[in-house]
């Protein structure tokens, strides 16, 4: 039985890009880092994903100091390393080489002890997309409404 605990969401991500298709990716992580997570303190909102030599990992992701971790603390914004297989990494990369696609990180939390990140391929809205998603989203809000009435 899995044990889920949602630490942050991007919810932008959803607003700014199509999700195309979803991966659960490991993080690395420094000792007070965890710590940090568990009091349910980080940031995913400016991050992106970005793959070097065969490697992803993650960029602007903020994960404030433990404020019990003195010397051990450490850069809060450092590229972390993320954990994906082989097979993951090559899909990821035929993916993103087409015009338009990028990585984005969807939502970070832990599954039975273990820090887990939600990362999609994801291609660009535009404005006019946009604004049909909102104009979407206000006529389902009408009709709720005056069906509750």
């Amino acid at each position: 039985m899995e044990n889920k605990r949602i630490i942050a969401n991007n919810k932008k991500a959803f607003h700014d890009y199509f999700i195309e298709d979803r991966f659960e990716a490991g993080l690395e992580l420094k000792g007070t880092e965890v710590k940090s997570l568990r009091n349910g303190r980080a940031s995913i909102k400016e991050s992106y994903v970005d793959i070097k030599n065969g490697e992803a990992f993650i960029y602007e992701m903020h994960i404030p100091p433990y404020e019990h971790g003195n010397i051990y603390n450490v850069d809060p914004k450092r590229t972390r390393k993320l954990l994906l297989h082989k097979k993951e990494i090559n899909k990821l990369i035929g993916s993103k080489q087409r015009k338009g696609y990028t990585i984005v990180p969807l939502s970070l939390y832990f599954i039975n002890g273990k820090a887990k990140i939600e990362i999609a391929l994801a291609k660009g809205k535009k404005l006019y997309d946009k604004r049909k998603a909102i104009a979407e989203k206000e006529a389902k809000r009408r009709i709720d409404r005056s069906l509750r009435y």
